[in-house]
């Protein structure tokens, strides 16, 4: 299987991939772990990325294009991927379907992870995380220490700005201006399906399986 998964930020997308790449034993592919990969091993297109995120840019469209086609040139000539986080937009999908047509390779299907924005937000503002070692708790899922401080290192659990309810809005605009273009795209390639995925983890991943039929 050759997948996209797409989502807003907080759909579960990163935490059903986990799983999914684990059972089906697809490579698990994000462009955040591509720009980490190249940037740690200096590549020239490594090098030009680290150049714009140091200087606080966005990566260009055709640089993270460059940067995925390499990655899966090299990674996935045997066996299926999934792509998380990529494309984010229409003309990075049409990128990836130039690239993967030279690959000899296609898309079997794209998951759209549905859910309502305010259980988003409920996800998201409820995510506290150690300033130390980065290990993350729910305020409602799975509470931190009383004293907030991490079991682990000792380092002091706060609310990432991101995390906080108006920025987490702010993000949903960017997506659904940028993003949610491509479910329309991918639809009409008769790729497309939905999952719910406004339960709890166990319940989704059976869902995604079943809209997967494996």
């Amino acid at each position: 299987m050759n997948l996209v998964f797409l989502g807003a930020p907080g759909a579960g997308k990163g935490t059903q991939a986990e799983r999914l790449t684990a059972e089906k034993k697809l490579a698990y592919i994000s462009t955040g772990q591509i720009l980490r990969e190249a940037i740690g091993a200096a590549s020239p297109l490594g090098n030009q990325a680290k150049s714009y995120m140091d200087a606080g840019k966005l990566v260009p469209d055709d640089l993270v294009i460059a940067l995925v086609e390499e990655f899966l040139t090299k990674n996935v000539a045997n066996g299926g991927f999934l792509l998380d986080g990529f494309p984010r937009n229409l003309e990075q999908a049409g990128a990836l379907d130039a690239s993967l047509k030279k690959l000899g390779k296609s898309l079997d299907k794209v998951v759209y992870f549905d859910v309502n924005e305010e259980i988003v937000v409920r996800r998201l503002s409820g995510r506290r995380t150690c300033k130390g070692c980065g290990k993350n708790w729910h305020v409602e899922f799975s509470p931190p220490p009383a004293n907030m401080k991490c079991d682990l290192c000792g380092g002091q659990i706060v609310q990432r700005k991101d995390d906080q309810a108006e920025t987490i809005r702010n993000r949903l605009v960017v997506y659904r201006e940028q993003t949610a273009a491509l479910a329309g795209y991918y639809e009409e390639k008769e790729l497309l399906v939905r999952v719910d995925a406004s339960a709890e983890v166990e319940e989704v991943f059976r869902r995604l399986l079943k809209a997967l039929a494996c």
